[in-house]
C-alpha cells in the first residue's frame, strides 16, 4: 500500500520535527490516513493544543458546499475545539489575522489532477500569504488520481487568471500536490519556506486503485475515481447550457439537455470519432432528471460517457471534440454560459476553464485536429523542462 504524507507523519516520528510551534491545518473531508482517520484528529493527537486553527478550501471543511461561488462560512469546530477559517468565502487568501497564532501551516489536500480544481490554487495562495508572514509551509503529499505520466491540454494564460488557473499550467499536469508546491517555488518564484513529506511507494504509472488507499470524495460531485477519469473531458460542460450531471449520482459522466435528441446526437458524435479513428470512449444515450442545479426536476436527454480504452483515452482532446460537436449540432439551441464564474465578471466561463479563448475559437470555427494539437503544444516544451526539477518520484 502507498503511504501518504499524512501516513508517514503518523508512522515516522522523526518527520514531526518539521512541525514547529503552533500549527494550522489546511484540509477537507478527504484529508484522511489509510485507516480513514481524519488528519485534524491525527494532528490533534500529535500536537495537542499546538493545533490552533483549521483552514478549509472550496466546498468547505466537511465538503458539503456545492459548486461555483457557493461559499462556506467560518466557524468554531465543536469537536476539535479550534476555529475553522474558510478560504472560499469573502476571501480566498488567508488573512494576517487568520495566521496570527500560526507558526507552521500544514497543507494536506486531495487533488484531482487537473488545473481547474481549485485546491492547488488555494494551496498556492496560502503559500504566498505564509511567505509574506514568514510562516513555513509543510505539504503532505497524496496521489494524483490521474497518475503522473499523462500531460494534456493547452497552457493557461495570465490574461485569464482565476482561482481555477492562477498561473500558467496545462489542464492535465501529471503532478502530485507536493510537486506543484515545489514547482510554485521554483518556477513561479513564490518565496515560501517549503517542506514536503513525500509519499512512500507511489509510482507515476499507478492508477488510484493500485495505491491500495481508500477513495474519499474530495468534493460533493466527485464520488468515485470514474469521475476523475472523465472530468478533464466533461468539466467544460459547466460553461455551456447543458447539464454536466450535477444533481445526479453520476456527475460529469451524465451530460444532457431537455432539447437534445439523445440517440441522434450519440450517433452523430460516434461518426465524428470514427472519422478520426478515435475509439477510446462511447456515448451511451441516457435520460436523467437532476435533483438540483441546471434543469432541476426536468427530464434531460443526453448520454453517459463510458471510457472503453483507458490507456489511450485523451480526455482534453475528447472534451474539445465533444464541445465542437455540440456547438455545431443542427437545430440544437447551444449557448455558452455567461459570467460571473469563479468571481470573474468580465470573461466567459468557458475561457476561464480553458485558461484561454483560443480553444473556444477552435470550437466555433470548426478547427481540425492538427490545429488543436498545435494550440495544445504551445509552451509545452518549457513546461516539461520546468516540471522536471519539481518531481519527487
Amino acid at each position: 500500500m502507498v503511504r501518504t504524507g499524512l501516513d508517514r507523519l503518523i508512522q515516522e516520528p522523526a518527520l514531526r520535527e518539521i512541525l514547529k510551534g503552533n500549527i494550522g491545518y489546511l484540509c477537507h473531508s478527504a484529508s484522511t490516513d489509510s485507516r480513514l482517520q481524519h488528519g485534524a484528529g491525527v494532528l490533534k493527537a500529535l500536537a495537542g493544543d499546538r493545533l490552533k486553527a483549521l483552514f478549509a478550501p472550496q466546498h468547505g471543511f466537511a465538503t458539503d458546499a456545492q459548486d461555483n461561488m457557493i461559499e462556506s462560512p467560518h466557524f468554531f469546530h465543536p469537536f476539535y475545539q479550534v476555529p475553522v477559517f474558510s478560504l472560499y468565502s469573502e476571501t480566498r487568501v488567508p488573512t494576517p489575522e487568520m495566521l496570527r497564532e500560526i507558526d507552521c501551516l500544514v497543507i494536506d489536500l486531495q487533488d484531482n489532477g487537473t488545473r481547474v480544481y481549485t485546491y492547488i490554487w488555494t494551496m498556492v495562495l496560502a503559500m504566498e500569504a505564509c511567505a509574506q508572514a514568514g510562516i513555513p509551509v509543510v505539504v503532505l503529499d497524496r496521489p494524483n488520481p490521474l497518475g503522473g505520466l499523462h500531460i494534456e491540454g493547452n497552457m493557461s494564460s495570465l490574461a485569464f487568471q482565476s482561482i481555477i488557473g492562477w498561473y500558467p499550467f496545462p489542464m492535465m499536469h501529471g503532478m502530485t500536490i507536493a510537486e506543484i508546491a515545489r514547482y510554485a517555488v521554483q518556477v513561479w518564484h513564490i518565496p515560501a519556506e517549503l517542506h514536503v513529506v513525500p509519499m512512500a511507494g507511489w509510482r507515476r504509472e499507478m492508477s488510484f486503485a493500485q495505491t491500495g488507499l481508500p477513495w474519499v470524495l474530495p468534493s460533493p460531485n466527485f464520488p468515485t475515481t470514474d469521475t476523475a477519469a472523465v472530468y478533464p473531458a466533461t468539466v467544460f460542460i459547466e460553461a455551456t447550457c447543458l447539464s454536466e450531471g450535477r444533481g445526479t449520482t453520476r456527475p460529469f459522466e451524465l451530460i444532457g439537455h431537455p432539447a437534445l435528441p439523445a440517440y441522434t446526437f450519440s450517433q452523430y458524435f460516434a461518426d465524428i470519432l470514427a472519422s478520426k479513428q478515435l475509439h477510446t470512449a462511447v456515448l451511451r444515450p441516457a435520460t436523467f432528471s437532476p435533483t438540483f442545479d441546471k434543469f432541476s426536476g426536468q427530464s434531460c436527454q443526453g448520454f453517459q460517457v463510458h471510457i472503453v480504452d483507458s490507456p489511450h483515452f485523451r480526455p482534453w482532446q475528447f472534451g474539445q471534440l465533444l464541445l465542437q460537436a455540440l456547438y455545431h449540432f443542427p437545430d440544437f439551441p447551444f449557448s455558452w454560459r455567461q459570467p460571473p464564474f469563479e468571481y470573474i465578471y468580465d470573461k466567459l466561463p468557458i475561457d476561464l476553464l480553458q485558461g484561454s479563448d483560443l480553444p473556444r475559437q477552435w470550437i466555433t470555427q470548426k478547427g481540425s485536429l492538427s490545429d488543436l494539437s498545435q494550440l495544445e503544444m504551445e509552451g509545452r516544451d518549457d513546461f516539461m523542462k520546468n516540471r522536471t526539477g519539481a518531481l519527487l518520484y
